[in-house]
């Protein structure tokens, strides 16, 4: 989304990876001026999907640009309101799936039934606005919410790292020697 809209022209998002530009943005604008309808809301399971979102949003684009008279490339003057449009749809997004999965897992008896933690990690944890979406889902449902600091959250290396850390640490699954495991590739 944020190539489609040419955020690296935009004067405050020149030096921004796309996400954080879509975030940065977002803080200016008014997400209730578009809705985009959620992805698989006709899928009552966990799966997560963002394709059906950006083709919606690339529409929109599309539709903005016709309205405005520009091209492709150029900037909507509605830059911060898409931004913060696309932002809250993906964050809704999450914060649903992750709710089922929560669900599915308590009903499996698949967590502790005390101390239930909700690990984010990756790209999705540096955006403080689906960070706080998913500290309410957690406070609500009793759990705790584990995100490593945003600035370990760009490089999936470093969050494999710091999981392995994290469970080092704990003394959780962690081998002490390979020895008797059998490895096969996929």
């Amino acid at each position: 989304v944020a190539r489609r809209l040419s955020l690296r022209k935009h004067p405050e998002c020149h030096s921004m990876a796309g996400g954080k530009a879509i975030e940065h943005l977002a803080q200016a604008g008014n997400q209730e001026l578009l809705t985009f309808r959620l992805p698989m809301h006709h899928y009552q399971n966990c799966d997560f999907s963002f394709s059906g979102l950006q083709n919606l949003v690339y529409n929109a684009i599309v539709q903005k640009e016709k309205e405005e008279g520009i091209q492709e490339g150029e900037i909507l003057s509605c830059v911060k309101d898409v931004a913060a449009a696309v932002q809250h749809a993906v964050a809704v997004h999450i914060i649903q799936r992750t709710y089922r999965a929560m669900l599915f897992c308590i009903k499996n008896s698949l967590l502790p039934s005390k101390n239930a933690t909700l690990v984010v990690s990756g790209g999705v944890a540096s955006n403080q606005y689906i960070r706080k979406g998913l500290r309410n889902l957690a406070d609500a449902n009793d759990f705790a919410l584990l995100c490593p600091p945003p600035r370990l959250c760009t490089d999936n290396g470093v969050m494999i790292a710091w999981n392995g850390i994290e469970r080092l640490r704990a003394g959780l699954g962690v081998l002490q020697s390979p020895d008797g495991i059998r490895y096969e590739p996929r």
